[in-house]
């Protein structure tokens, strides 16, 4: 026997639906204007700003492809993106595994203390963090910046491993103990490779937060060779501030990486916030 959903139930969810098409488009809207934009005439965009082009002018977004700079500003923020993510994930997975599986005193107040770090703004800390920075000899050095954002994404990272961790049953670990597994080969050969959802999580927070940092490379680097796409977009829109058509090529090339990662990553990203989120 076939049993319909009733009516009542398809209008309860109708407002949810509604409300996700509006973010939606508050979304997508930007996007697919900047995308369409880097196709046309200067004066198109305000002839014509949500419509298709007249002309598709193709030399915007080739005459970026074609330049040096985009490339290197590509490759540096890569480059800051992917270390950032391995410091990151690898010293979060240890703390988390600790405050996760192992019972001392104090552990609860250690926790806390990495949480509160959530509550620091980084803008606050810009000042104090280029002194330091200055007196380690880590301006214009990459380290200065994958040192900083691993250390302001640890708490984040922290706080999402270990509720996955804590979620996995102590049963197992029992039996990788009874096989011989100290603490640490637990934590390698069996708890990492349960965690892949979690691990992917908080690498794609690391990787899209470190690809959008604007503030920390402007104050690290002062060389361009050594500047991120942001940077580039920064210099880029004062370089060519008439011609918005070119801006907004350059501004969409500029995200396509992060953007195809996310894409990729989603529904690990999904599954690993909702698989901790079940048990703490």
């Amino acid at each position: 026997m076939i049993h319909r959903k009733k009516p009542a139930a398809r209008n309860n969810t109708l407002p949810l639906h509604v409300i996700a098409w509006i973010v939606g488009a508050f979304i997508l809207i930007p996007v697919v204007y900047a995308l369409l934009g880097g196709f046309k005439e200067n004066s198109e965009l305000s002839t014509n700003p949500f419509g298709l082009p007249e002309t598709w002018v193709t030399a915007n977004y080739t005459d970026v492809l074609g330049s040096g700079s985009f490339w290197l500003q590509l490759w540096n923020s890569t480059f800051i993106a992917v270390i950032t993510t391995v410091l990151t994930v690898a010293l979060a997975a240890l703390a988390a595994f600790v405050f996760a599986r192992f019972a001392f005193r104090g552990r609860e107040l250690y926790f806390t203390l990495f949480t509160a770090g959530l509550m620091f703004p980084f803008a606050v800390a810009i000042l104090p963090i280029f002194v330091l920075l200055r007196t380690f000899g880590l301006l214009d050095n990459p380290l200065g910046v994958i040192l900083t954002q691993a250390a302001f994404g640890l708490p984040l990272t922290i706080i999402i491993l270990r509720g996955f961790f804590r979620s996995i049953p102590g049963e197992i670990e029992e039996a990788a103990i009874i096989d011989g597994c100290g603490p640490f080969g637990f934590f390698w050969r069996i708890l990492l490779p349960m965690a892949r959802p979690a691990i992917a999580t908080v690498s794609v927070l690391a990787i899209v937060g470190s690809w959008n940092n604007f503030m920390l490379p402007l104050v690290v680097f002062s060389d361009e060779a050594s500047w991120t796409l942001p940077l580039g977009i920064q210099q880029f829109q004062g370089q060519y501030a008439s011609d918005t058509a070119r801006i907004l090529a350059y501004l969409v090339l500029a995200m396509v990486p992060a953007l195809g990662f996310y894409a990729i990553a989603e529904r690990h990203l999904i599954g690993g916030l909702t698989a901790g989120a079940t048990k703490g």
